[in-house]
């Protein structure tokens, strides 16, 4: 780990307001995986955006926003969140939103290993099937193809579609400030 979590206490007038406002809104989102140590520090990539509040702020923003406009079902959702921390191989993000699978979503952690490894279940529903394929595609880089494209609008709509665009981006932005800061599974 590259970044000290911030005790509550060590946290300076700048990073105090974001802090709270991450705290209660990871509280509010998250209860099936850890996301503080016990003396309140947040973990994840909500300290990361903590020791620079200036961008922090906007990395929040856009968490939030990201959560508030969702068009697309959540368990699609999770495929592509779990597609994108795969091939980044993001250890928190996939441990994080595993729980989340498994929790709301009735995944068994083998399902979960499988999607995060890159490997496609045979068992996928057309939404999960589809946020599978676009988030496989744009993570590995490259002009989204045509014709997964045009699916991704069918499947979801217009808007849900650039939902899931837009998501797989976002992951992929997690998941870089993750390895990039060495930010592990807590224990």
């Amino acid at each position: 780990m590259r970044l000290e979590p911030i005790a509550p206490d060590s946290l300076n007038d700048e990073q105090r307001p974001l802090y709270e406002s991450m705290r209660e809104g990871v509280a509010a989102k998250y209860q099936t995986f850890v996301t503080a140590r016990p003396d309140g520090a947040l973990l994840g990539p909500w300290n990361a955006w903590l020791h620079d509040p200036a961008i922090g702020e906007g990395m929040w923003h856009l968490s939030q926003t990201m959560t508030r406009e969702r068009r697309i079902p959540d368990h699609a959702r999770q495929v592509a969140i779990l597609v994108t921390g795969g091939r980044f191989g993001a250890g928190y993000e996939i441990y994080a939103h595993g729980a989340v699978a498994i929790a709301a979503h009735g995944m068994t952690q083998a399902r979960v290993d499988m999607i995060a490894a890159g490997t496609k279940p045979d068992d996928l529903d057309e939404a999960e099937s589809t946020a599978f394929d676009v988030a496989k595609a744009l993570s590995g880089g490259g002009v989204l193809d045509t014709a997964l494209h045009d699916r991704a609008i069918r499947v979801f709509g217009r808007e849900g579609a650039a939902e899931l665009f837009y998501l797989v981006g976002y992951y992929c932005l997690v998941a870089v400030t993750l390895n990039a800061f060495d930010i592990p599974v807590p224990e």
